[in-house]
């Protein structure tokens, strides 16, 4: 019996899953307690359509993914800021403040977790750093800081 699966079950599959299972533990468990429904015509256009549609959304993430890193690739960010002697910042430059600027300077919403920095940002100077955009794609963009 061909089952689409409604919850995660630990045996057999993840949520959306399409599964063969036994006829007895089909019609006795997986149906009367909701964690699966019958794979019958209807169901199968649904779930064709429903993995239709999230393949769709992952081809539109990626493109776009990849159409901001062309955007960002090799692109240098300027930023400011206070330091005492001898260029030592006070505090330090943060992700977020890259991400920040990101979103200053291109208008791309980039969350401060998938910007990568080389090290930590204590001095005036220039520094690498990598923005994850998607899974396996990401930009190299250089840091430059400088005085106020």
């Amino acid at each position: 019996m061909k089952v689409i699966l409604l919850q995660d079950i630990k045996a057999l599959g993840k949520k959306g899953e399409l599964c063969e299972v036994s006829e007895g533990y089909g019609r006795n468990y997986l149906l009367p307690k909701k964690l699966a429904k019958e794979a019958n015509a209807q169901a199968m256009n649904e779930y064709k359509n429903a993995e239709n549609s999230k393949n769709f959304k992952i081809a539109s993430a990626k493109a776009q993914a990849e159409g901001y890193k062309k955007q960002l690739e090799g692109k240098t960010f300027k930023m400011t800021a206070k330091a005492g002697k001898g260029g030592k910042l006070f505090g330090s430059i943060t992700a977020k403040q890259v991400a920040d600027e990101i979103k200053k300077q291109y208008n791309i919403a980039v969350d401060k977790r998938k910007v990568v920095l080389e090290c930590d940002i204590k001095e005036y100077g220039t520094y690498k750093a990598e923005v994850k955009l998607y899974t396996g794609i990401s930009a190299d963009i250089d840091i430059q800081v400088s005085e106020e």
